[in-house]
């Protein structure tokens, strides 16, 4: 393998600034590529035609269940290993690499963070959620909330687009930096590809071609491993003292270390993306189970990121064509480096491979898993409550392309699409979380005053706090430590959590409040505004609405799969 040139300018040690090196094309690496993804294409479009002839010898048609939750009938293999491929993805893999290549193996808490998510999810929601026949996440807000629940849609769903963004534009250094072929070709490709598929055959066809490509993953990343450790450029990364990967974590930053772990464990909870492997499964129980290996497949795939990122650490960068990677444009993308320098050509094409079958699979069931939230929880419930299925799945259709060239157009424009990631996690764990728990855990006493409420005054909180790495300042704070350097700064407090807290207690507060006024008959039903409170046949006052489909509008397409 010759010098290929890399997808940002280069910094040698003695901090003189090259050229960026020209890109050589690569013909046969390109042809593979382009092989895997006809594969892709094909098995994806093979589960959508077996798909639509078992529906038609059934004699239905096809429906929001059959497209969304792939008529609750899906294989608790295929189950499983679509839960842990939608969990590896690009951003997983490159950036497990990269955490630990730069900070650490102990400040590597996302893919941990996320992985141990889908235990929690199991334990607290999973069973309950496929219990009540959902469609998405959002169904529980929008029967117990009515039309105003449909706002917990959009940070949800702008996280899912801006996840299928990072991990395109992931892909996309990747291969500039193994093929040569242009950054904005790439992306798009592997976008296209994705929404293709996606769209003919829905969860069914993301379903059967993540077990292609969780396998070529695995394959891919273990086959490098040998040859990476191997490498006559490689130290002994046994040697902890001489290439220490595993990181420190010092005093001033362990408010900031404990307020990630909660983030990425309960910040990783209210995906659609999840719940929707979730309500695809035959059983409550076949839900936790799909959900426990998914996990098991998630924490087993941080494995060679890991090595990589470490191996990074240990090689003597003077013997590869290129200098160490030291500037955050080239960090990011330590794992490809380690593929292109350090394992023969044949291996570097699986391994390249495996990081193109981590993006698409994940990217699929991103744009798929917004989709789904604002066709039905905002489209449906909000503007056309009575638009009929054919309706829904046309405005389906449309928001899934839609998604991908927005999710396109973030990977290839915006430069900080990683930072916007980070952020909408953060809006996650802070306005989505807190909304998931009492809708489930307190449904008897939490309304829609104490929704909007806590929302409004939630999403407020963290604008006002800032992000920083958006160029954001934040005009309030619970206390910030800056260093002599006056540039370096840690956080004192676990904010994110305390505003998760804040936008919890909020919500408790008020709907209690709103309870207490109607069901005591100290406020008359003429002033509940937002009619969340009715007359029973006894003459007491209670909730209107609860978080289940009400018999009498329940449809077919809601019933439990035998």
């Amino acid at each position: 393998m010759g010098d290929q040139g890399l997808g940002s300018p280069l910094y040698p040690g003695n901090n003189t600034m090259v050229e960026e090196p020209q890109y050589s094309f690569n013909a046969t690496g390109l042809a593979s590529i382009i092989v895997f993804y006809i594969i892709i294409l094909l098995i994806g479009l093979w589960a959508g035609w077996k798909q639509k002839k078992r529906l038609r010898v059934e004699g239905r048609k096809e429906d929001t269940e059959t497209v969304l939750v792939a008529n609750r009938d899906i294989k608790l293999f295929v189950g499983i290993m679509t839960m842990g491929a939608t969990w590896v993805g690009g951003g997983f893999i490159n950036g497990t690499a990269e955490e630990v290549y730069t900070n650490g193996l102990v400040h590597t808490l996302a893919p941990f963070g996320y992985s141990l998510s889908i235990l929690f999810n199991a334990v607290l929601f999973a069973k309950k959620m496929r219990e009540s026949n959902y469609i998405t996440m959002i169904d529980p807000f929008t029967e117990k909330y009515g039309k105003l629940g449909s706002i917990i849609a959009f940070p949800a769903a702008m996280s899912e687009i801006i996840w299928s963004a990072s991990i395109l534009g992931a892909l996309g250094s990747t291969l500039q930096v193994i093929l040569g072929i242009n950054l904005y070709v790439s992306i798009i490709s592997s976008a296209v590809i994705s929404v293709v598929y996606t769209l003919l055959g829905g969860l069914i066809s993301v379903a059967y071609t993540d077990v292609f490509q969780l396998f070529f993953m695995a394959t891919g990343l273990f086959l490098a491993i040998p040859f990476v450790l191997t490498n006559p450029a490689t130290g002994n990364i046994t040697d902890i003292q001489k290439y220490d990967w595993i990181g420190t974590v010092t005093s001033d930053e362990i408010p900031g270390y404990v307020d990630n772990i909660f983030t990425y464990i309960l910040g990783g909870i209210p995906w659609q993306c999840y719940y929707q492997r979730v309500l695809s499964s035959k059983t409550p129980r076949r839900a936790q189970w799909l959900s426990v290996g998914g996990c098991s497949i998630a924490l087993f795939m941080i494995i060679p990121s890991a090595i990589f990122g470490a191996a990074g650490k240990a090689i003597d960068w003077s013997k590869t064509p290129i200098p160490a990677p030291s500037t955050p444009e080239t960090r990011k993308i330590i794992l490809p480096l380690v593929l292109q320098y350090l394992t023969p050509g044949w291996v570097t094409f699986f391994g390249m491979g495996a990081v193109s079958a981590a993006v698409m699979s994940s990217t699929d069931s991103s744009m798929l898993s917004a989709a789904s939230m604002l066709a039905r929880n905002v489209y449906q419930k909000v503007f056309r409550p009575k638009a009929s299925e054919k309706e829904i799945l046309i405005i389906l259709s449309t928001i899934v392309a839609f998604n991908c060239v927005l999710a396109t157009l973030l990977a290839i424009y915006y430069p900080s699409v990683y930072d916007l990631f980070a952020f909408c996690s953060d809006l996650v764990y802070v306005l989505v979380f807190p909304q998931l728990l009492l809708v489930f855990y307190m449904e008897n006493y939490v309304n829609t005053y104490g929704c909007v409420t806590s929302f409004a005054l939630g999403l407020l909180l963290r604008i006002l706090y800032g992000f920083k790495e958006l160029g954001m300042i934040g005009v309030i704070n619970f206390g910030v430590k800056t260093l002599a350097d006056g540039k370096t700064t840690f956080e004192l407090t676990p904010y994110k959590t305390i505003l998760m807290l804040i936008t919890l207690s909020i919500h408790i507060f008020v709907s209690l409040a709103a309870h207490i006024l109607f069901t005591k008959k100290i406020l008359d039903l003429n002033s509940d505004f937002l009619k969340c409170f009715h007359q029973t046949e006894s003459g007491d006052i209670g909730p209107r609405t609860s978080r289940h489909f009400p018999e009498k509008f329940e449809m077919d397409s809601m019933k439990t799969a035998k």
